[in-house]
């Protein structure tokens, strides 16, 4: 009898400790996703946020009067970029992985040699992609539009990164969750749109009663919106160095909470 000897131990990794060939593919095959149907995930979030400013700009226009210093429009013009990136970077990554729970195709992720982390970390990493690419076509276009200016280059990276990471980290975690379309519904209608409508995106804070002021910088949407505003106006309601912080925390709390959750393989079979 000759031995068949095996070259391989099942269970034993091969890649070193990152699979970045692994971790770079599906990287590159989630942007694909959403690339190749841009008007639907690039440039209708910008048409969305220009109806709003048409229609505010038409209703209120400057007569509001100033806004943290700076004329209404041009305070309202940065919210409007970063609720899209905000809620964009929740979308793709939500349905990156309910679609695939629906239509099975899940599998090609479950079967390759990816860990978990590199599987969640690709995919929050390509939703954030998706909402820079989106702030950068959106801030082009409001340039033409209304009185703006980058004044913090650092705080404008940085709120935008932080703040569509921890939405892909939350769409993960609602992907794995959700089991059909209603499901998502539920959690972006009573979830994602109210916090990000309540977050400052149209108004300051500072109008609000002392009580809601305080129940509002308990939203992590209002310091991603915040900082965002304050890399144009360099004002703003809340503490930058505090949003900042907590959002950080948030990033890796929600991150590490996906990562645990597709470990276990939560409801992926569902």
């Amino acid at each position: 009898m000759v031995e068949i000897s095996t070259k391989y131990k099942i269970g034993t990794r091969r890649f070193g400790l990152i699979n970045w060939i692994g971790f770079w593919t599906l990287y590159k095959k989630e942007v694909l996703r959403y690339l190749i149907v841009w008007i639907q995930t690039l440039l209708s979030p910008i048409i969305s946020s220009l109806l709003f400013f048409l229609v505010l700009s038409l209703a209120i226009g400057n007569n509001r009067g100033d806004v943290l210093g700076v004329p209404f429009m041009s305070f309202l013009a940065p919210g409007l970029i970063a609720m899209q990136i905000i809620q964009q970077s929740f979308s793709h990554s939500s349905s990156s992985f309910m679609i695939g729970k629906i239509q099975g195709n899940i599998v090609d992720i479950l079967y390759a040699p990816l860990s978990a982390g590199e599987v969640t970390f690709a995919v929050t990493l390509a939703a954030t992609t998706r909402s820079f690419m989106i702030g950068i076509i959106s801030l082009l276009v409001f340039f033409f539009l209304v009185d703006i200016e980058i004044r913090n280059f650092y705080t404008l990276i940085y709120y935008t990164f932080i703040s569509s990471f921890i939405l892909g980290s939350v769409g993960v975690i609602a992907g794995l969750w959700a089991e059909k379309f209603d499901h998502m519904a539920t959690i972006t209608n009573f979830f994602i749109v109210p916090l990000s409508f309540l977050s400052g995106t149209f108004y300051s804070i500072n109008n609000l009663p002392s009580f809601l002021q305080t129940i509002s910088k308990f939203n992590p949407f209002f310091y991603m919106i915040d900082g965002f505003r304050y890399s144009f106006i360099e004002k703003s309601d809340g503490s930058i160095f505090i949003g900042s912080i907590y959002l950080a925390i948030l990033g890796i709390l929600f991150w590490f909470i996906s990562y645990l959750l597709y470990k276990k393989g939560y409801k992926i079979k569902s």
